[in-house]
């Protein structure tokens, strides 16, 4: 199981570091993903990570302000989100399939869903 925590309120320019933990033991096995859902839009590809960390990937909307990493002894992915816009106000999900699939952009290729955390960008 997933769980997805450190939404919340900031103004544009802020900060905020989102945070996907696991229960899982086998956790350091699996890519994990963020996606983010605003309201009446579909669900969209923000930053997957591979399972060792060395590779990360980010959606064109985001690069260069957020940053995906991993502590895998933590059983936990991180996304850190700096220069927030009004824009990237939604409710971000957390997702992981095992092992290395090149789909990662697409959220059906995830076999597990945290249950995502709103985050609301003022201006």
């Amino acid at each position: 199981q997933l769980q997805a925590s450190g939404g919340g309120l900031v103004q544009a320019g802020g900060s905020l570091r989102l945070s996907c933990a696991s229960s899982g033991r086998t956790f350091s096995r699996y890519a994990t993903g963020w996606f983010r859902q605003a309201p009446g839009k579909e669900r969209e590809f923000v930053s997957n990570i591979n399972w060792s960390g060395d590779r990360t990937y980010y959606a064109d909307s985001v690069k260069g302000r957020f940053t995906i990493s991993r502590d895998n002894a933590k059983n936990t992915v991180y996304l850190q989100m700096n220069s927030l816009k009004p824009d990237d106000t939604a409710v971000y999900y957390c997702a992981a399939f095992l092992g290395y699939r090149s789909d990662y952009l697409d959220p059906g290729a995830y076999d597990f869903w945290g249950q995502g955390t709103q985050v609301t960008v003022s201006s």
